[in-house]
């Protein structure tokens, strides 16, 4: 396993329980994340098959699920998992990879990758695009949140625990090279001011699998 990977794994672990209890409802106080993943599930249409990859706690998945969503959960940390099916128990949560999904060709209609690649190098990014466009069918739609920024910021000994981890900051411009190089198209791509006791400006980007390029 990368090196990234193990280390992004161990400081969920370690952090789990306060993180959760930190971001107990991370969309109540954003009416424009909300929205952005209203319209994205109105993009892939009622009952269809998502992915929440990198999913934490559970929460944006089970707000997935409300917009409709046939969408089950996969992060890296079990720590992470167990609490989201504490609080979700109606839900599918599963451990495993963004590198390396458990899914067939095509078997998506949309993946969520809600800040769940800000912890990939940027050499790995295409790795990773490739597996969310392998996975996806035809049409499907990927939403991509991050922070906008180039200097990452660094969290070391968070609530006391003993892990350091770097948080990267993208730009929107590049984040959607790397998408079109892996075979999406842009649909749509948002970037709103810093809210609350977060510094940093957050993207959003939509886009598509087109309907005529064949599975990989």
């Amino acid at each position: 396993m990368t090196d990234f990977v193990t280390a992004t794994r161990t400081f969920y672990d370690a952090i789990a329980e306060d993180y959760a209890e930190l971001f107990l409802d991370p969309l109540a106080e954003s009416p424009l994340d909300r929205a952005t993943l209203r319209g994205f599930a109105e993009l892939v249409g009622e009952k269809q098959p998502v992915a929440d990859l990198g999913c934490g706690p559970g929460r944006v998945t089970a707000y997935l699920a409300s917009l409709g969503l046939d969408v089950f959960g996969l992060d890296l940390s079990e720590s992470m998992l167990a609490i989201a099916r504490r609080e979700h128990p109606a839900l599918r949560f599963e451990q495993g990879s963004m590198l390396d999904l458990d899914l067939a060709d095509g078997a998506l209609a949309g993946v969520v990758s809600w800040y769940s690649t800000i912890h990939t190098p940027v050499d790995e990014l295409p790795s990773v695009f490739a597996e969310f466009h392998r996975v996806l069918a035809p049409g499907g739609h990927l939403l991509l949140g991050f922070q906008v920024g180039d200097v990452p910021r660094r969290h070391e000994q968070p609530w006391g625990h003993p892990v350091t981890l770097d948080f990267q900051r993208r730009r929107p411009e590049h984040m959607l090279e790397l998408l079109r190089a892996a075979g999406f198209a842009p649909v749509a791509r948002t970037v709103r001011e810093p809210q609350g006791t977060d510094p940093t400006p957050q993207a959003a980007l939509i886009v598509r699998k087109s309907q005529s390029q064949n599975q990989s």
